[in-house]
């Protein structure tokens, strides 16, 4: 992960409380979205385990308070995944539509995105704090568009010489994936966590 991937989580907090008073916060998620869609097509879901607000929250703020469960697999199907984007991105568009019209058109979208920023990270928060943090990162819509545009993309390497099956790697994944076979599951969000706590250095990203 990066220096600022622990401190990237005040951001999302702004974002979702000081911008229902000040809706033009909520471009930053614009800022975001774009950032991704640039990323992703080149390292998959990187944008998750490095530069992502919600993904630090969860992480280094919740990650303090959780009961620590599994995240239940079933979360991992598309057949649940697809139905939760259509269903927020086809929310958001109506919402766009709606203030349209209006003539504070600036403020009324950023606000669209500031309500959307708040309801999400707070079921997102409820999850990781019931679950495990990185619950919500399953099914999260943006998540699926990274997986989608770039699943196999930036992957990880195992060096099957080197590793010990010691599951060290596989016990600090944030997403719970089984590590030693995570280079055929597009869901990495390379954070680069197994790497650090592998004691044979037998995992490593492309360079």
């Amino acid at each position: 992960m990066l220096r600022i991937t622990p401190y990237m989580g005040i951001i999302v907090l702004i974002v979702a409380t000081a911008g229902l008073w000040y809706p033009i916060l909520g471009y930053f998620m614009v800022l975001m979205l774009a950032t991704l869609m640039i990323i992703s097509p080149f390292r998959g879901r990187w944008f998750c385990g490095n530069i992502c607000p919600r993904g630090s929250l969860y992480d280094f703020w919740v990650g303090k308070i959780t009961k620590g469960k599994n995240i239940p697999k079933i979360l991992e199907s598309m057949w649940i995944r697809v139905p939760v984007f259509v269903a927020m991105m086809g929310f958001m568009g109506y919402r766009i539509f709606a203030v349209m019209q209006t003539e504070s058109f600036v403020n009324q979208l950023g606000m669209v995105f500031v309500s959307m920023c708040f309801v999400s990270t707070s079921v997102a928060v409820i999850l990781g704090v019931f679950v495990s943090p990185r619950t919500w990162c399953t099914i999260c819509p943006m998540g699926t568009v990274q997986r989608v545009i770039g699943g196999d993309k930036y992957q990880l390497h195992v060096n099957d010489d080197k590793c010990i099956s010691c599951n060290k790697c596989s016990k600090v994944c944030p997403m719970h994936l089984d590590v030693k076979n995570v280079s055929t599951n597009p869901d990495c969000i390379k954070c680069e966590r197994c790497v650090d706590n592998c004691p044979k250095d037998a995992l490593n990203f492309p360079h």
